[in-house]
């Protein structure tokens, strides 16, 4: 489980209903597909071996004789095998048949689990046929001459590389209180269902949402296989579904009423399964009191790692077909955030600093649109242009215009001839831009900010976003600080797409052009000054790296805690073709090394709203010391 990841598979064999040795040949080549491709553990659908249209036929002598022979034949087949396969056939124990999944790995039969919930409705009658989990007496049986404990209490099967995986069994998933539940609350990482499931207009849809909720509310991954082509008889037709979730996202699946064998196959992230646990105090207090049988599996010869994943490199934008959905939805979220401070302290004004850069563009559309639902005047707004010394025409610009278009009050206030005096009292030489020169002009800019919300009894708002904040990029005291942060919450990546949106809607097409425009400008808090055409010389993304890099090492850092290492393999691979593996290793170090240094900042930010599932306030979203040590991280990124 290298990185923390386990290639399962869920197989759709081609069946006859009846036909044993037919079924088990099917079975033997897609285990052996499976194998090849390095799949670990892979699950077949429910009563398989002999088919589940069987009805009456279950009744049948010859035919459960044979579903056992055929247990006997997998074992055999299965001993120079490297993959965990589960199969679904009727079991004989005691008086009783029981409708059972089979563990077999390298010749060893490790569990049978039995159904729990049978069907009894329209055309399933299992109850005619089959008895339940719950009527069997715990006991020691023999099955295909291979010795092994059967009783109703749950199992839990522990691989090698410690991955762990529990079974349920069709109808078992569709019940209040499904097998699952208990399963994964004892530690199970994955459940793997062994289905069929009948096909019904509307159903599928169902299905899907029931497997993703299941999966997201156990925080799981869940491999389902249900029987195709080959059972559709009489009033029921099967169209086949074989799909791998993991936590509430469907990760693959195959195509429905394909004539074929399928084979879907996917990589689990057990480390993300269980981080999402341990950081959720729900699914801590619901883990008292269950409880699992753990079988272990055997080991397994080691294999080279690939990664079939698909990793989103842009993990906190939202899907284009959620795009506009979402970003109103974050908008709406750091609106309101606004009009509740503002309507708690009474405020009526609202004090920002327009730079005509992407933070600040994005907060004041933010506060114009928090002023027009409390029914405040814009004149309320100031917008302060404050050029200094690297300030550029374009961006100049781009502020005056929106300023103008969105009808708020305006005041420019140059820092120039403040900041040369200050530094004549500090003894700064002008002609060294080192780190005074530059903060200096930002802690300028902030203090103009203050003093004129005090002059009007505002609030200052801050602009600064969630990236700036984990890279420390900002000035401590400078634009650090603020009244209230509304950006607090959005990485600089998505700050883009949010201007985007709002370009596009009519109560800003007057703006349309000017946004654009801020959305194309080079990220710069122009602080030194232009180049000899007038353009941005300083520009963010080649100081710090590029903000698509940080967002996604932030996302994965703080989402899962992953280690650099893992960070690593996966940015390789959703930034292939785009950033080398030099270029990669160079920024997350970077990355890991501001995170830790710049700790300081962030406990003490001011208050700003959440709007997704990352956030660095102190107050209970990250709270880590100031003076912590970044050695295991750094020296891990060295080893790369």
């Amino acid at each position: 489980m290298k990185y923390g990841l386990i290639k399962v598979a869920a197989a759709i064999p081609g069946i006859r209903v009846a036909d044993v040795e037919y079924n088990v040949k099917q079975i033997e080549n897609l285990m052996i597909q499976a194998e090849g491709k390095g799949v670990e553990v892979i699950v077949f659908p429910e009563l398989c071996i002999t088919g589940y249209s069987c009805q009456d036929l279950f009744r049948q002598q010859l035919l459960l004789d044979k579903a056992e022979e055929a247990v006997l034949m997998l074992l055999d087949f299965t001993r120079k095998l490297d993959i965990i396969s589960v199969v679904g056939l009727p079991v004989r124990i005691g008086s009783l048949l029981y409708n059972c999944a089979a563990v077999i790995q390298g010749g060893t039969l490790l569990g049978v689990v039995p159904k729990t919930y049978l069907p009894n409705y329209n055309e399933f009658y299992e109850k005619r046929w089959f008895a339940s989990a719950t009527d069997l007496i715990p006991q020691d049986i023999y099955l295909a001459g291979s010795p092994v404990r059967v009783s109703s209490e749950p199992l839990v099967f522990r691989t090698c590389d410690g991955a762990c995986f529990g079974i349920e069994i069709c109808e078992d998933v569709w019940a209040p209180l499904p097998p699952s539940n208990n399963l994964a609350l004892a530690g199970a990482d994955i459940i793997l269902n062994l289905s069929a499931t009948d096909e019904l207009i509307g159903k599928h849809n169902y299905l899907c949402a029931l497997l993703a909720q299941q999966s997201a509310r156990m925080m799981c991954g869940y491999v389902y296989s249900s029987c195709g082509f080959g059972e559709s008889t009489q009033d029921v037709v099967y169209g086949g579904n074989a799909m791998i979730f993991e936590n509430g996202r469907m990760l693959c699946e195959a195509d429905r009423f394909s004539l074929e064998p399928q084979l879907r196959i996917q990589q689990i992230d057990v480390d993300r399964l269980r981080s999402e646990r341990q950081n959720n105090t729900t699914f801590r207090t619901a883990q008292d009191g269950s409880a699992a049988r753990y079988v272990d599996c055997k080991p397994t010869t080691p294999r080279d790692f690939e990664l079939i994943r698909q990793v989103n490199p842009h993990p906190f934008i939202p899907s284009p077909s959620m795009m506009a959905e979402s970003c109103e939805e974050i908008l709406s979220i750091q609106t309101m955030g606004l009009c509740k401070r503002l309507s708690h302290t009474r405020c009526d004004k609202a004090v920002i600093g327009i730079s005509g850069g992407l933070d600040s563009t994005l907060a004041l559309l933010v506060v114009v649109r928090a002023f027009d639902r409390l029914g405040l005047s814009r004149k309320g707004i100031i917008g302060i242009t404050m050029p200094g010394f690297g300030t550029t025409d374009r961006t100049h610009d781009n502020a005056v215009s929106l300023m103008d278009s969105l009808g708020i009050t305006q005041r420019e206030i140059s820092i120039a001839l403040s900041v040369k005096q200050h530094f004549q009292d500090i003894g700064h030489d002008m002609d060294n831009h080192n780190v005074t020169y530059e903060n200096s002009q930002a802690r300028e800019r902030t203090q103009i900010l203050m003093d004129v919300a005090n002059q009007v009894g505002g609030m200052v708002i801050g602009t600064g976003d969630l990236s700036e904040l984990a890279l420390g990029w900002c000035t401590y005291n400078g634009d650090h600080m603020s009244m209230y942060g509304v950006n607090a919450g959005v990485p600089k990546t998505l700050v883009q797409y949010l201007i985007r949106y709002l370009a596009m809607l009519p109560a800003f097409s007057a703006q349309h052009d000017t946004l654009i425009d801020v959305v194309d400008t080079p990220i710069s808090p122009e602080l030194t000054p232009a180049d000899e055409q007038g353009n941005i010389a300083q520009k963010t993304e080649d100081l710090v790296g590029p903000y698509e890099l940080h967002d996604f090492f932030i996302y994965h850092l703080l989402r899962f805690g992953f280690r650099p290492a893992k960070i690593y393999i996966l940015a390789q691979h959703a930034f292939d073709g785009k950033y080398d593996d030099e270029t990669i290793k160079k920024w997350l170090q970077t990355f890991c090394r501001r995170f830790f240094n710049q700790q300081f900042k962030r406990s003490c930010l001011p208050d700003g709203p959440k709007v997704g599932s990352i956030s660095l306030s102190p107050r209970g979203d990250w709270r880590m010391p100031s003076d912590a040590a970044s050695a295991l991280w750094l020296n891990e990124c060295e080893g790369l």
